[in-house]
């Protein structure tokens, strides 16, 4: 394989995206990934626990670069509303696509079938390489570049290496750039249930005292929920005969849906969260979770990935085509201030949001129940939250 100007690590959704816009402007680059490239979903296989909110612009990127129509519909599913509310207050608020003049906020969408749907994008790229199953042994820097050391002996030359490796993050270790960790003293129980009634292609949430509990919309129409909770009543949840769980889920959602008639297989997920002091080393930058990872009770780890991936190759880009080093600090800096500046106040009030309905005395429940009365009521206010939901208000997806 000939060498690329970029090497990405990690074929994740930030990292198979940047490569699929980096490809897409002529930009080469070479995807590495411990795991072999993902086949699509069949037809009859079930849906994977596995899911994303990928909002509006998100997906409006992915239809501009043909990837989007790859992902059967069967494993997608739009939300035109968001409703959220209070188990310690009357507190209540709901958000409309209808609000911002869009049809829907977001879709739904299996992870694994849009990775297959990137991945069958990039085979089509002339200017992109994939190379999986690989691993990075080492790395070398110097003025003129970079030579990265495969595990199988190859060498590949570029001037940038991107670590998109996920939260764990060899490269970011290895390279030195310290983090911000942050234990949220949660887990999150993942599955799908059927329901007594219809979900309405509306994603909802419930406060409880002990974490948000989420019901998605899914294609088949289930819903496929993310339940935040103390490890223990997670596993405790977990190994519930399912008729028990069943009843508890449905008295936990405040029987919105009605009962909970049908439930899959439950997995457990520890939460814990990140932000790197610095996105940046000598011809490294770090992309999605490997430079931040934020609770789920907002359903944005995905979207702040994306986001992150636009950035960055906007950067790139420019770089290519006008002769310069992709690998400069000067080159990749606007990309660490603008993510920086961007996802790191969306990092702290999600970190402000959890611990706030976490909080059980009556002042906060009262103040909290307010607030969300309140800003339900303030129009331009919910109007600027609902653009957010749409991922609008996102520089990198406006560019």
């Amino acid at each position: 394989m000939s060498d690329a100007a970029v090497l990405i690590v990690g074929a994740g959704i930030a990292g198979a995206t940047l490569a699929v816009l980096l490809a897409d402007a002529g930009v080469p680059v070479t995807l590495i990934d411990h795991r072999p490239s993902p086949p699509a979903p069949t037809s009859g296989q079930p849906l994977d626990a596995r899911v994303s909110a990928i909002h509006a612009a998100a997906v409006g990127l992915y239809e501009r670069l043909g990837v989007w129509s790859r992902l059967p519909a069967g494993r997608q599913a739009p939300f035109g509303r968001i409703e959220v509310w209070d188990a310690g207050s009357a507190g209540r608020i709901g958000f409309d696509s209808a609000q911002v003049g869009q049809p829907w906020l977001g879709r739904i969408v299996e992870n694994r079938s849009l990775l297959a749907a990137l991945h069958g994008r990039l085979r089509e790229m002339s200017a992109a390489g994939v190379l999986a199953p690989a691993t990075l042994a080492d790395w070398r820097v110097d003025e003129r570049g970079l030579t990265a050391g495969l595990g199988d002996g190859r060498e590949l030359t570029a001037q940038l290496l991107v670590a998109a490796d996920g939260a764990a993050s060899p490269l970011r270790e290895r390279a030195g750039l310290a983090c911000v960790h942050d234990d949220f003293g949660q887990s999150a129980l993942v599955c799908h249930v059927a329901t007594e009634h219809a979900h309405a292609d509306t994603a909802r949430q419930r406060f409880l005292p002990t974490g948000p509990l989420a019901f998605l919309p899914l294609a088949d129409g289930r819903c496929s929920i993310v339940w935040s909770t103390n490890p223990g009543e997670a596993q405790r949840l977990a190994q519930l005969p399912e008729e028990a769980f069943a009843r508890e889920l449905a008295g936990a959602f405040d029987h919105r849906l009605g009962a909970v008639t049908a439930v899959d297989e439950r997995r457990v997920i520890p939460l814990r969260g990140l932000e790197a002091e610095r996105y940046l080393g000598p011809r490294l930058a770090l992309l999605g979770d490997a430079a931040h990872v934020v609770h789920p009770l907002a359903g944005l780890g995905a979207n702040l990935g994306i986001g992150d991936a636009a950035a960055l190759a906007h950067q790139l880009v420019r770089a290519h085509r006008s002769g310069r080093d992709l690998g400069w600090v000067e080159t990749l800096r606007p990309y660490e201030r603008g993510r920086r500046s961007e996802n790191l106040p969306v990092v702290q009030a999600i970190r402000g949001l959890q611990r706030l309905f976490r909080a059980d005395n009556a002042p906060l429940r009262a103040l909290r129940g307010f607030g969300l009365l309140a800003v339900d009521r303030i129009g331009p206010l919910k109007r600027l939250l609902t653009a957010a939901a749409c991922g609008l208000t996102d520089p990198a997806l406006r560019a």
